[in-house]
């Protein structure tokens, strides 16, 4: 990346100041929030050294401020280059500032209803019935209702030609503000018709009804536009909204192309990015969407941002965050990015590190502090879990954030049924929030309340079908219910958002052996032991520490291979396995010049030899003595009545399976005596 100067970061204040204050004006909030953010982590500008004059501590300074004109700044003016469109922006200001304000106080239905004409409401006056009275609608209302029923199901349909643009002649800034009013009263209507979460009635089957209508709407403009030639002059806020409508209504693929459109058109938009980056499933995906993406700085944010959320902690992403850093270096959302990635890698240090010190610089910021309590969570530190619900409390705890901190805290100290209310408090102040529903289902797991974890894990899905912790959850749900073949997709479809994480793999090779399919189970566990490599073995959630260090297999996956050989009646392979299991207690195999034969029969990995002071092996665990134990009686088996013995003293002394180790040699030692005479 070339040298980032000064005059660079003054023309991205610029151009994101200006792309502020187009978000507000169209009140996509959390965009202007984010951008105006970003704009303040650029470096200030250098205006080299004041001169006598003005000094800080100069009399005349005062003077000087009271004689330069103050140039008020114009909030809403047209900045638009198409005249036709400036001329309607200028004609509607009024009622524009009007609409807004409507917006602002959450009136969202009177915002819309200021640019888009409401059909009046018809108030009967005829007397009502009596309250024992049923009323028959007649043969003639009835089939009106079935023809309009009928012709509404056909506009609905996609591949119904496109309807005539129905709204009036406006600018797009203020139809963008009042369709976006009416997106927003729907969602609003949705969620008051929801019940209560997890509720006998809720089904999660509630659907924003304004959907149909802002598609079929949106449709037409663009119709028409496409029929005047005027598509040059779109700005590429009514191509988000379409593209968000289509999401919603699951047409993925459309949606992803008027997205793409959107950020082309107006690329400042950091909502359209996120949208955008919700119908990626994969990293192939992503790969696949670069090629069609703008050239510019959002775009490289957005790359970024989607290789986060795809769990890719690889160099190359830590590489294009830290260039990022170098232009925005008190960036609050690169720390968190960072913190993320470490996250995911499983570094919780690193991570809990990183999110301290954004902490420390922007404690009033609760953006993605629920992560934060998960790795507290798991490094189970209490005093810091309970500093961060306090602050969290303190400073609004009506945030979903703020709930799921706290639930967390509960589910440390092993409080589930407060954990539990707390994460539904958190979904009741949104649904959409992914940390709630994915830990509320681990609650339900450690209340056994099998049924209300399954539910908590799909709606977890429904939000975002990337969470591997949900899809792993429904996975151990069904394995406590000996579903083995449900438990078997669930985990298939987490290793395949996580390949790199042996947890996974394991999940997959302990179910292929209950449902009986051994050799599957052997590929499954040997994924597993390649995929320990990538990571320094750590705790994940709901998981402890295993304590090994960087370069060591692990030895219960080298034990669980060499069990499965041993059901498949493959001996020598088994023997081989658990010989590379005892092989963990003393470290890796270090290549050497002389070292030219270091790998077993079958590509199985040898035996470690030595150890010494330096030694970074796992030491004496249970499951290496069950792997001695193992071998001693496979030697015995085998005649090899010395081997045999040198395993069963060695466990006696320092192993896990004493008594049956003293048994094996006090045997061995009589069959060698008699065996002398």
């Amino acid at each position: 990346m070339a040298a980032f100067t000064r005059e660079d970061a003054n023309r991205f204040r610029e151009t994101f100041q200006a792309a502020c204050v187009k978000c507000s004006e169209r009140c996509l909030y959390q965009s202007a929030k984010w951008i105006a953010e970003l704009a303040t982590s650029l470096p200030l500008p250098n205006d080299g050294p004041s001169t006598p004059d003005t000094e800080t501590d100069s009399p005349m300074r005062d003077v000087e401020q009271q004689s330069i004109p103050i140039i008020p700044s114009v909030a809403f003016s047209s900045s638009s280059k198409d005249p036709e469109e400036a001329r309607l922006e200028s004609q509607e200001l009024s009622r524009y500032l009007l609409a807004k304000s409507f917006f602002d106080c959450r009136e969202y239905d009177r915002c819309a209803a200021v640019f888009i004409p409401i059909t009046p409401v018809k108030i009967p006056i005829s007397t009502p019935p009596s309250p024992g009275a049923e009323s028959k609608p007649s043969p003639s209302s009835a089939k009106r209702k079935g023809r309009e029923k009928r012709m509404d199901d056909k506009e609905a349909l996609p591949g119904s030609p496109p309807p005539n643009n129905s709204l009036p002649k406006l600018s797009q800034k203020s139809l963008f503000l009042a369709l976006y009013a009416k997106y927003l009263a729907g969602e609003k209507r949705k969620d008051e018709d929801s019940e209560m979460i997890l509720g006998p009635a809720d089904t999660g089957s509630v659907m924003n009804k304004e959907l149909v209508i802002i598609g079929r709407s949106l449709e037409g403009w663009f119709a028409e536009r496409a029929s005047e030639g005027r598509e040059d002059g779109n700005q590429g806020w009514l191509e988000y909204l379409y593209g968000l409508v289509l999401a919603k209504g699951k047409s993925e693929e459309d949606a992803k192309q008027w997205l793409l459109r959107s950020v082309h058109l107006f690329p400042y938009n950091w909502s359209a990015w996120l949208e955008l980056g919700d119908l990626l499933s994969t990293f192939d995906d992503l790969q696949r969407l670069v090629a069609d993406l703008p050239r510019n700085i959002m775009a490289l944010i957005f790359h970024l941002h989607a290789s986060q959320e795809l769990y890719q902690s690889t160099d190359d992403v830590l590489q294009e965050l830290s260039s990022l850093e170098e232009i925005f270096p008190s960036s609050d959302f690169l720390k968190t990015q960072r913190a993320l990635l470490y996250y995911h890698a499983k570094d919780f240090e690193a991570a809990s590190s990183t999110f301290s010190s954004r902490l420390t610089t922007s404690p009033h910021n609760l953006t993605h502090l629920d992560h934060y309590s998960n790795i507290l969570y798991v490094l189970s530190l209490r005093p810091a879990l309970s500093f961060l619900a306090h602050l969290a409390t303190s400073t609004d705890r009506f945030r979903p954030e703020t709930c799921v901190i706290v639930g967390n805290y509960y589910s440390l100290v092993s409080e589930h049924e407060k954990a539990v209310m707390y994460f539904r408090r958190a979904l009741t102040l949104d649904r959409s929030f992914l940390s709630a529903w994915t830990l509320m289902g681990h609650e339900y797991v450690e209340m056994k309340n099998t049924h209300a974890a399954i539910e908590s894990y799909r709606r977890a899905v429904d939000v975002n079908r990337k969470d591997y912790r949900a899809w792993y959850g429904l996975g151990q749900t069904y394995e406590v219910l000996e579903m083995h073949l449900y438990a078997l997709f669930y985990y298939q479809r987490a290793a395949s958002l996580r390949p790199y994480d042996a947890k996974m793999w394991q999940a997959v090779g302990s179910c292929y052996d209950r449902v009986g399919r051994p050799q599957a189970a052997i590929r499954a566990w040997k994924r597993a032991l390649v995929a320990g490599t990538y990571y320094e073995p750590q705790a994940s959630f709901g998981g402890s520490s295993s304590g090994e260090s960087q370069g060591i297999l692990d030895p219960e996956t080298l034990y669980q291979i060499a069990l499965l050989y041993e059901k498949m009646g493959e001996m020598e392979e088994a023997a081989s396995y658990m010989e590379s299991t005892i092989a963990q207690e003393e470290g890796p195999v270090i290549d050497s010049p002389n070292q030219g034969e270091g790998e077993g029969q079958g590509g199985t990995p040898s035996r470690a030899s030595g150890g010494g002071e330096g030694s970074t092996g796992t030491g004496v665990t249970n499951t290496t003595s069950r792997a001695r134990m193992w071998l001693a009686k496979w030697e015995f088996s085998q005649g090899n009545l010395a081997r045999a013995m040198d395993l069963a003293s060695e466990l006696c002394h320092d192993g896990w399976e004493v008594e049956e180790a003293k048994a094996l040699v006090r045997d061995l030692r009589g069959r060698m005596e008699r065996g002398r005479e």
